[in-house]
C-alpha cells in the first residue's frame, strides 16, 4: 500500500504540491482571528494566501521565502492573530527547505533573523503569570526543529549519494578488472601459441629441408630425420591442443599445463634442433639453483624462441646457449656465430623478440637483443631468482608487465628480426 501510494505521488508531483499548500493555507488562515472576540480578520486570508503561495518558490529562492513568510507571520501576529505553531507553519516549511540547500553559515544567519523578528510577537502573547522565557523557548523550539530535521535529511541524502557513487565505482572497477583479466589472458595464450607454433614449425621446416637435401646421397640419415620430423609435428600438435584447451575450459587450464616445460628439458630441445642440422652448445656456469615453475617456464621459452630465431633467420649451423647462475639472478645468453642474419619472410613475423622481452619483464627481469661486436647476434635475459619464488604459469601479470625495467640495449632494428 505504501509503495503504491509513493508511486502515485511520484507520478503527480505538482498535484501533491498544490494539496500540501492548501493544507498549510487552511491551517494558517484559521488562526487569523481577533484575540478575545474570536472574530475572523478578513485581510488575514489574503495575507495567508500570499505567504503560502510564496512557498512555491522555496526550492529556487529559499532565503527570500524565509524572509517573506517571517514578515507575513509577524504582520499577522501584530494584527491580533493567535501566535502559535499553526501560524508558524509557513515559516517552518521555509526553514526546512532552507536547511536542505544553503550553507550552515547561511542557516545560522537566517535562523537568527527569524528568531529576532518573531520574538517580540511571541512575547506579546505570553500570559501575564507565565515567564517570558517559556515563550522564547517555545519559539526557539519551532525554529530549530525544521532546521535540525532538514540538516539530518541533508546528511542522509549525502550519505546515500556517497553509497550510490561508491557502488557505481565498484561496479565499474569490477567491469574494468574483468576486461583487463580477459585481455591479459588473451595475451598470455597468444604468447604461448606463438612460442609453440613458431618453434615447432621452424624446427619442422628445418628438418624437412635437411631431409630433402640428404635424400639422394644419405637415404638412411634421411629416414632418421623424417622419423624425428614426425615426432616434432606430433609434439607440436600436442602442445597446440593443450594451449587451445585454455580457451575452451579456462577453469582447468592449470591442470592441463602441468607439468610445465622447464630448463630440465633443454637436452631434448637441443636434440630436436640437432635433427634439423643445427648444432647447439650448452654451457652452465655456477651452481644450478631450483627455480619456481613460472620462472622455469619463462627461461625455457626464452631459450626456445631464441633458438627458433637462429633456425629461421641465421645462415649458420651452430648456436650457443649459456646459463649463468648467480646469487639472485639467472642470466641466459643465446648467440650464434658471425654469419649474417636474414630478415623474416613469414607474414605476421616480428613478435619473437617482443614476446621474449615481455616474458623477461613479467618475471621482473631485463632483456637485451642485438648484433655482437665480433659478429653474429645474441639475446640476453637476466631473470631474478628470489624476487618471485611463488610465481607459476598462471601468475597474474598485471603488475609485473607494467613495471618498467631498465632500458634495453637493443640495437636499432632488432625487433624487426622476428
Amino acid at each position: 500500500m505504501v509503495t503504491r501510494l509513493r508511486r502515485r505521488v511520484d507520478r503527480h508531483p505538482r498535484l501533491v504540491e498544490v494539496a500540501f499548500l492548501l493544507v498549510i493555507y487552511a491551517a494558517t488562515s484559521n488562526q487569523y482571528r481577533r484575540a478575545g472576540d474570536d472574530t475572523l480578520w478578513w485581510p488575514g486570508f489574503a495575507l495567508a494566501a500570499v505567504t503560502c503561495t510564496s512557498l512555491l518558490a522555496r526550492r529556487r529562492r529559499p532565503g527570500a521565502v524565509v524572509v517573506l513568510t517571517t514578515l507575513g507571520t509577524t504582520v499577522a501576529g501584530a494584527q491580533g492573530s493567535t501566535f502559535g505553531p499553526l501560524l508558524l507553519l509557513p515559516v517552518i516549511v521555509a526553514l526546512y527547505e532552507l536547511a536542505l540547500q544553503v550553507s550552515q553559515q547561511a542557516i545560522r544567519t537566517y535562523g537568527l533573523l527569524v528568531a529576532v523578528t518573531l520574538l517580540p510577537t511571541a512575547l506579546r502573547w505570553a500570559a501575564e503569570d507565565e515567564p517570558w522565557a517559556n515563550e522564547a523557548v517555545s519559539l526557539a523550539f519551532w525554529i530549530l526543529l525544521p532546521i535540525l530535521h532538514g540538516l539530518a535529511v541533508r546528511a542522509r541524502r549525502a550519505y546515500m549519494d556517497t553509497v550510490r557513487t561508491r557502488a557505481a565505482d565498484a561496479e565499474r572497477t569490477r567491469y574494468e578488472e574483468a576486461q583487463r583479466r580477459v585481455t591479459e589472458e588473451r595475451i598470455r595464450i597468444a604468447r604461448e601459441l606463438h612460442d609453440v607454433v613458431a618453434h615447432h614449425m621452424a624446427l619442422a621446416n628445418a628438418q624437412a629441408g635437411t631431409a630433402a637435401h640428404l635424400f639422394s646421397t644419405h637415404p638412411a640419415q634421411t629416414g632418421r630425420i623424417l622419423t624425428e620430423l614426425t615426432g616434432t609435428t606430433t609434439a607440436a600438435l600436442r602442445e597446440l591442443e593443450v594451449t587451445v584447451h585454455l580457451l575452451r575450459q579456462p577453469e582447468t587450464a592449470e591442470e592441463s599445463l602441468n607439468p610445465a616445460p622447464g630448463l630440465d628439458r633443454l637436452p631434448d630441445l637441443v636434440a630436436a634442433f640437432a635433427a634439423a642440422a643445427l648444432h647447439i652448445t650448452l654451457a652452465v656456469e655456477g651452481p644450478v639453483k631450483p627455480l619456481s615453475a613460472g620462472l622455469d617456464l619463462t627461461a625455457f621459452r626464452i631459450v626456445q624462441e631464441a633458438l627458433t630465431n637462429v633456425a629461421k633467420h641465421a645462415a649458420v649451423n651452430t648456436a650457443h646457449v649459456h646459463l649463468a647462475y648467480a646469487q639472485e639472478q639467472l642470466t641466459i645468453t643465446v648467440s650464434n656465430d658471425s654469419s649474417p642474419i636474414t630478415p623474416p619472410h613469414a607474414p605476421g613475423g616480428g613478435f619473437g623478440l617482443i614476446g621474449m622481452r615481455e616474458r623477461a619483464q613479467s618475471a621482473g627481469g631485463r632483456f637485451r637483443a642485438g648484433r655482437r661486436p665480433e659478429g653474429g647476434f645474441a639475446v640476453t635475459a637476466e631473470l631474478p631468482i628470489s624476487v618471485r619464488p611463488e610465481s607459476n604459469l598462471h601468475d597474474d601479470p598485471r603488475t609485473d608487465c607494467r613495471r618498467p625495467g631498465p632500458a634495453a640495449s637493443d640495437l636499432p632494428g632488432a625487433d624487426r628480426l622476428l
